[in-house]
């Protein structure tokens, strides 16, 4: 990814973001995460949308086996990041296994100087398709 004014601070906070989900602090996630954000999936099996309140109660339900994030492009203006990330994740959820690769799109916003994500819509991405590895 060419460097753009805001290429540090979207790898920063995708990072904390990563590292609150491994340690589960809700704290730390509710600073990061925007009280209006909502979780937009897309799957063979129908598109989903979660609120904060039900992203937290799933994420107690979690066990993060990995999560590795990559920054591929983001655009900013003053008070709005958005990032194209792409994801890679193992976790064992309500007894499964879900070990995917995901292109998001995340959506922050800066309020009173602090940056937290507002959006973010999630698309599985099928084997085989190169992101520009």
């Amino acid at each position: 990814m060419a460097d753009s004014p805001c290429t540090s601070d979207v790898e920063r906070l995708e990072a904390e973001w990563r590292d609150a989900l491994f340690s589960k602090d809700e704290g730390e996630l509710r600073r990061l995460i925007h009280p209006d954000f909502k979780l937009v999936g897309i799957r063979s099996t129908g598109s989903i949308a979660v609120d904060l309140e039900g992203w937290i109660e799933a994420l107690q339900r979690m066990d993060l086996v990995s999560l590795d994030v990559r920054v591929m492009d983001c655009v900013c203006t003053h008070n709005t990041l958005v990032a194209t990330v792409d994801a890679k994740w193992e976790v064992r959820y309500l007894g499964q296994v879900i070990d995917e690769r995901v292109l998001l799109t995340d959506v922050w916003v800066r309020g009173d100087g602090d940056w937290q994500v507002v959006r973010r819509h999630s698309s599985p991405v099928p084997p085989g398709v190169n992101l520009g590895d």
